[in-house]
């Protein structure tokens, strides 16, 4: 993927991170996941007060991918930290990384960002080796 594409989705992510509600961490995420056809959906993360009811920022933004038809991703951004400023990397937790890995393939980028000039990228599948999948 190019930089300039790369440096979009951080920007993009970036700006939906402000959207955070995370009034019990402090702790704010942005994601952004770019689609084939080049459309790019965000999204934030969503705490609950019953914690087990909250949504982080990755899956947020996939599935508003999925809710507007689309069946697979060719790159996601993410960015976090506390309010005040983002301090170091944010990487997707367990349930995100599967759920990037059902809408990926061995092509879709993972980028985990501190800014648009400090970033890592990634294949999905060195951040979840041994993927679950269903016979597809």
């Amino acid at each position: 993927m190019k930089t300039d594409i790369i440096k979009l989705l951080i920007r993009e992510a970036s700006k939906a991170r402000m959207n955070a509600y995370a009034p019990y961490s402090g702790y704010l995420v942005g994601a952004a996941v770019i689609v084939p056809s080049g459309n790019i959906f965000t999204g934030c993360n969503v705490e609950n007060a019953s914690y087990g009811l909250s949504n982080c920022a990755e899956r947020t933004a996939i599935f508003k991918a999925v809710s507007e038809g689309q069946r697979h991703i060719d790159g996601i951004a993410v960015i976090g930290g506390p309010i005040e400023a983002v301090t170091d990397m944010a990487y997707p937790c367990g349930a995100c990384r599967q759920v990037i890995a059902e809408f990926s393939n061995e092509d879709t980028i993972v980028i985990v960002a501190k800014s648009e000039e400090e970033y890592e990228v990634y294949n999905i599948s060195e951040l979840l080796p041994h993927i679950f999948q269903l016979d597809k």
